[in-house]
């Protein structure tokens, strides 16, 4: 039985040992063609991946010299865009350009340049010195020949007393509230002759006098001698009408200007949203967007502070060409500020949008700094909301809300902010700067009541993960 069982299991083992071979040999032979198989195949990736961002970037190396081209160009035309807006607003508003002028009157070098003049019209008609010789003669008319004499000998201290007082008495009346309401209705109806003088009619109650643009004090000398009339200075009354002018700036370009003039009122809408337009294109372009908004707003920002270097270049540039003769210096200066202190409220306004613009760029990437003081920021909230938690302050299903349409609340209090400052008539630097505290704490509400879920109800346990 050992010999017959044994025979046939012999013969099934040689069998299958016969048969292993050819398999092992084919299971052998595919293996081997597989990992080759593999092999090229990972030979193929790796070429891919090596020439495959190569092409893109061949095919978008364009992107970032249009993007430097079109931002430098909204850089270098955005203060043009503020010059323009500025002279648009002068010429087109006359609202706007009283309230650009009306201070004037209350500078004290302003107040003392038209006390003079207005002082030296009225002394010279008035002309003591000959009304003195006048009453000397009728005193030796009427034999009073030592009182005559005592005139002829005094008549110049008389004069020059009368003068004194008359100077005092317009000084006076100059910096009333009489004569700045005067002016500020001088001033109205000079805005209609400043758009006559640019747009080349003249006249008016401005006008172009020796390469001068000149201000009319008729109105003014009328009613500073109705002024000093009813203070007691009734000899003032006899006076014929005096006209005398104020210089406001020289003009020996007024034919570029008024080009200017023309072009600038045509395209006073088109510049500022040709460069929104450049800079936003100039972002868009760009491979980066993000660095590319940070250099948009800081070229903005930087485009800003060389108008205002060029303004102050520029009021060296006029002090200097204006005769002492003709406006004091400091009365010269005080009406540069003024005319222009629109345009500096706006360039620094402007100067403050691009650095916060470029704040938050660089706060909301990805950079170390970025991430570590969005951490900090978080870090704080948290632990005001655990100290409320602790407290018993609760959000309820306003916090679960909340922190399901976070995104949507910050984007929708962003573009709030931004309408604000949009759709403000003349919004200044501490305007920017309050819209920006007001976002960043709304900011921090949104993330204080929606930052982190809500343990569910007591008695309930969070579901356990599932075991893998």
């Amino acid at each position: 039985m050992s010999e017959g069982s044994d025979g046939p299991g012999t013969a099934a083992g040689s069998e299958s040992k016969s048969t292993a071979g050819p398999q092992g040999a084919v299971s052998s032979q595919d293996e081997h063609a597989e990992l080759e198989r593999l092999r090229a195949e990972v030979r193929h990736l790796r070429d891919e991946r090596a020439s495959g961002p190569a092409a893109p970037a061949r095919r978008g190396r364009w992107r970032a010299p249009v993007s430097a081209v079109l931002i430098v160009l909204g850089c270098v035309l955005a203060p043009v865009a503020v010059l323009g807006v500025w002279a648009a607003n002068q010429v087109s508003n006359t609202d706007r350009y009283v309230a650009n002028m009306a201070p004037l009157i209350s500078e004290p070098p302003i107040q003392q340049a038209v006390s003079a003049k207005i002082t030296d019209q009225i002394t010279r008609q008035l002309d003591v010195q000959a009304l003195t010789a006048q009453a000397a003669d009728q005193l030796q008319s009427s034999h009073l020949t030592r009182l005559a004499d005592l005139l002829k000998n005094f008549d110049g201290q008389i004069a020059s007393g009368v003068n004194s007082a008359v100077g005092a008495a317009v000084a006076r009346v100059v910096a009333s509230p009489a004569i700045a309401a005067t002016w500020v209705q001088v001033n109205r109806i000079a805005h209609a002759g400043l758009v006559r003088v640019l747009s080349g009619q003249g006249g008016g109650a401005v006008s172009v006098v020796n390469g001068e643009v000149v201000l009319q004090l008729g109105p003014l000398i009328t009613e500073v001698k109705h002024q000093l009339s009813a203070r007691g200075l009734t000899v003032v009354d006899k006076l014929p009408t005096v006209n005398s002018t104020f210089p406001l700036f020289a003009a020996p370009n007024l034919a570029k200007a008024q080009q200017g003039y023309r072009l600038i009122v045509t395209l006073r809408w088109v510049l500022p949203f040709l460069a929104l337009a450049l800079l936003a294109l100039g972002v868009y372009a760009a491979r980066r967007h993000r660095r590319a908004l940070i250099g948009a707003a800081l070229g903005l920002s930087a485009s800003m502070l060389v108008l205002g270097i060029a303004l102050t270049i520029a009021r060296s540039i006029y002090l200097n060409s204006v005769p002492p003769s003709v406006l004091p210096p400091a009365a010269a200066a005080a009406a540069y500020d003024t005319l222009i202190r629109f345009v500096r409220e706006g360039l620094r306004v402007l100067l403050v949008v691009g650095l916060v613009v470029a704040a938050g760029a660089f706060l909301t990437g990805p950079s170390v700094t970025a991430v570590r003081t969005r951490a900090g920021a978080r870090a704080g909230i948290d632990w005001l909301r655990a100290r409320g938690e602790r407290a018993g302050v609760r959000t309820g299903p306003v916090g679960d809300w909340t922190g399901a349409h976070k995104t949507l609340l910050r984007a929708a209090a962003v573009a709030v902010a931004a309408l604000v400052f949009v759709f403000w008539g003349h919004p200044t630097v501490a305007v920017v700067i309050w819209l920006v505290v007001v976002l960043l704490v709304v900011l921090g509400l949104i993330e204080l009541i929606g930052g982190r879920s809500r343990p569910g109800p007591a008695g309930t346990a969070p579901h356990a993960a599932p075991q893998r």
